[in-house]
């Protein structure tokens, strides 16, 4: 099936950084370099060890290695985000035309995009002023990548043909199914989780308390509109995101707390 993009030839090869949270040997990030393999040069920089939940950070108290895989991929001894960072802004001749971070593993949806080292790859790549998709499948199984490997290579050759006329950041979500079974694109909002579920404590075998993060709550705001619902019910959520985490609607009630209203 189609999900609603028409697809022409790119005019002019396009450069294609590649990144994610998983690690340079994921699956998901081999089924991406292989979807986009024909749309122009593409470029992987990842990490070299699964980083799954590193949000923004970036390595600032020692030195990265950069290394190169047998299979010509390079790797970095740090976050997602330092991989886009370093690519940009000390590996690449030319900064890339656009930033792709996946495919994850499970999916990146509502307060999830807070933590993902994979929205945070294609956050970095936002910020230093290059348009950027974050691209997800929505289990954790992990049948069908090649649909979301699809979906990608959709989205980054309607970028080519129609590219946007300010910088934007997409964060996509696709369902684990087969590509004809998708029932098409809707743009979503974030939607929201519950609480996370308490902490597991375990005692290694020198009797200390071992603590794991628990698991994430149920989703909370998942109604239509959302990209929980989007997913849920058949379609690929893509939502555009922002970095602006000023809370508008609290600026006056702060300035009243404060007393620095006359």
């Amino acid at each position: 099936m189609s999900v609603g993009f028409q697809i022409f030839p790119a005019l002019t090869p396009m450069r294609i950084l590649l990144s994610n949270d998983d690690g340079y040997f994921a699956p998901g990030l081999a089924q991406l370099a292989t979807s986009l393999a024909d749309l122009g040069e593409i470029m992987v920089v990842a990490p070299e060890l699964n980083r799954s939940g590193a949000s923004n950070s970036l390595t600032l108290d020692r030195p990265m290695h950069l290394r190169r895989a047998s299979n010509g991929y390079m790797y970095v001894s740090g976050t997602p985000s330092d991989c886009v960072h370093l690519a940009v802004t000390g590996v690449l001749d030319h900064q890339p035309d656009m930033v792709v971070s996946g495919i994850n593993l499970g999916a990146n949806m509502g307060d999830d995009t807070i933590y993902s080292g994979t929205v945070a790859a294609a956050t970095e790549g936002y910020l230093l002023g290059v348009p950027s998709i974050s691209i997800s499948l929505g289990s954790f199984e992990g049948r069908h990548f090649a649909t979301a490997g699809r979906v990608a290579r959709e989205l980054v050759q309607r970028f080519s043909d129609t590219p946007f006329a300010e910088p934007i950041l997409l964060n996509v979500n696709v369902p684990d199914v087969p590509y004809e079974e998708l029932r098409g694109i809707q743009v979503t909002r974030l939607g929201r989780r519950h609480k996370a579920e308490p902490a597991v404590k375990s005692v290694s075998p020198r009797g200390e308390t071992l603590y794991w993060i628990g698991a994430a709550g149920p989703a909370a705001d998942a109604g239509e509109g959302t990209d929980f619902h989007a997913v849920e019910h058949g379609w690929v959520s893509v939502t555009p995101l922002q970095i602006d985490l000023t809370h508008a609607a609290q600026l006056a009630g702060v300035r009243s707390w404060l007393k620095l209203d006359k």
